[in-house]
C-alpha cells in the first residue's frame, strides 16, 4: 500500500514525531519525490529560524505568573 504524504506528515517528520516505521516510509517517499524533498528542506530551514527566535519569558513575567498562581490558590 502506498502512503500518501500530507503536510501533517511533513510537520511530524521535521519534529521527529513519526513512528520508526512511518519515518522510514516517509524518507523513502522523500527520496523519490523532489518537490516533497524541497518542501521538507524549506520547512527545516523555517524550523531552524523559529528555534533561533524562541526566547524565554522575562523574570518579571515569570514572577507575575507565580504570584497570580499563589494568590489564586489562597483564594480557594
Amino acid at each position: 500500500m502506498i502512503k500518501i504524504s500530507t503536510h501533517n506528515d511533513l510537520i511530524q517528520y521535521i519534529y521527529d514525531e513519526l513512528a520508526l516505521g512511518e519515518k522510514k516510509v516517509f524518507e523513502q517517499t522523500l527520496a523519490k519525490d523532489q518537490k516533497l524533498a524541497e518542501h521538507c528542506a524549506e520547512l527545516l530551514i523555517l524550523q531552524e529560524k523559529l528555534n533561533g527566535e524562541l526566547k524565554a519569558p522575562s523574570e518579571k513575567t515569570i514572577n507575575s505568573i507565580l504570584t497570580y498562581s499563589k494568590n489564586l490558590s489562597l483564594q480557594q
